[in-house]
């Protein structure tokens, strides 16, 4: 029972991230699945669902299929709409009533390719974990399947690796990194997924670095150092002294080739303010926070993440037992305003809404702090 929160929310499942990284890319993302996860994903988890068209669709898996099995059913449907609709490859993720069925998503998407000859593939997910692994496996898919090889390096040129609108919503936020780095003298040749295309993305290779902007990107990125030796860069560009270190990171990693994480100097011992959020933002906030403001930070992450992406002191804490433990002798609390309910009386807080975990519900309030953190007081 630890695992269940009677005072706050749940992040974005796993099924929703597939189809926020894949949003933009031309292809068509099933969720397998009776019905209802397509309705949150488009109400609180999609900014982008009423201005830009996308083949996001779910099966209507209804309980005799589920009980007797029906893939046969399922293989049409998808190869019916994929021949009226022509998507660039086919997605299809899982929820938690495939995987209790024991679905083999990979199995699937291979008899559909063989049938449409457009590019499928399946997605592990459940439903049990949260947005950033599932977006990380669809990264990955199109690493696998779509990035060219036998391409030429570009000079001092980068990929941004992990931004969707759950961990950056659609207030500017991802122009400000690409304006960042392009003031720094960086070519940027795609952000995935957010304003590239897939034919952008196919030239993934050709860059010299990639910068990775949140968890959900760093599996792409180590799969991209496999493919073609690119070294990456794992941190956000917040602030102008913390922007400044990303862009020596950057210039760094492509004179040595080797990966590193831009924030890796010790911020916050003993640090009395507490960022609660996804690891490679929040660490990020806390470094040009500690840079730009001399404030002590510590980072509690209550997502999945690498323990090497939290530095010394920083907390993984995964459920809200462990959040109100170590949130009790924090001076001040910059979180989503759904965490508000967690903290002790008297302790300073500043809003910090996330679209993964309190959705459409604080959007308008969500700040650009690539651009300025001077909001953070």
């Amino acid at each position: 029972m630890k695992q269940t929160s009677a005072f706050i929310s749940t992040y974005t499942a796993d099924v929703s991230g597939v189809c926020s990284a894949l949003y933009e890319l031309g292809g068509m993302t099933i969720m397998h699945d009776a019905s209802g996860c397509n309705s949150t994903y488009n109400t609180h988890d999609e900014p982008r669902w009423y201005d830009m068209d996308s083949m996001v669709y779910i099966t209507g898996l209804s309980e005799m299929e589920a009980i007797m099995g029906d893939d046969e059913k399922l293989i049409h449907d998808i190869v019916s709409a994929a021949n009226d609709l022509h998507p660039k490859f086919i997605a299809i993720a899982g929820t938690p009533i495939p995987m209790m069925i024991g679905t083999d998503f990979h199995a699937i998407a291979e008899v559909i390719e063989n049938q449409t000859g457009i590019p499928a593939f399946g997605i592990e997910t459940n439903g049990m974990h949260s947005y950033l692994c599932g977006a990380g496996q669809a990264f990955v898919e199109i690493v696998k399947r779509f990035t060219s090889t036998g391409i030429s390096k570009r000079t001092k040129s980068v990929n941004v690796i992990g931004a969707t609108p759950l961990d950056y919503s659609v207030n500017g936020s991802v122009n400000s990194i690409r304006r960042r780095l392009t003031e720094a003298g960086f070519q940027v040749l795609s952000v995935w997924a957010m304003g590239s295309t897939l034919e952008k993305m196919k030239q993934a290779g050709a860059a010299e670095v990639n910068l990775v902007v949140s968890y959900t990107g760093l599996l792409a990125a180590k799969e991209l150092q496999k493919k073609f030796g690119t070294p990456y860069v794992v941190g956000v560009p917040m602030g102008d002294q913390f922007a400044s270190v990303v862009m020596k990171a950057l210039d760094k990693a492509i004179n040595t080739g080797k990966s590193q994480i831009a924030y890796d100097k010790p911020t916050a011992c003993g640090g009395d303010t507490v960022i609660i959020g996804e690891s490679i933002y929040s660490e990020s906030l806390a470094a040009a926070l500690t840079l730009t403001k001399n404030m002590k930070v510590k980072v509690l992450c209550p997502l999945e993440t690498e323990p090497d992406l939290l530095l010394s002191g920083d907390v993984l804490a995964e459920d809200e037992d462990n959040l109100m433990l170590y949130l009790k002798n924090a001076a001040t609390v910059i979180a989503d305003p759904i965490y508000r309910r967690i903290i002790q009386p008297g302790t300073k807080f500043i809003s910090l809404p996330h679209e993964a975990f309190s959705g459409r519900i604080y959007r308008k309030d969500i700040p650009d702090l690539v651009n300025n953190i001077d909001i953070i007081q």
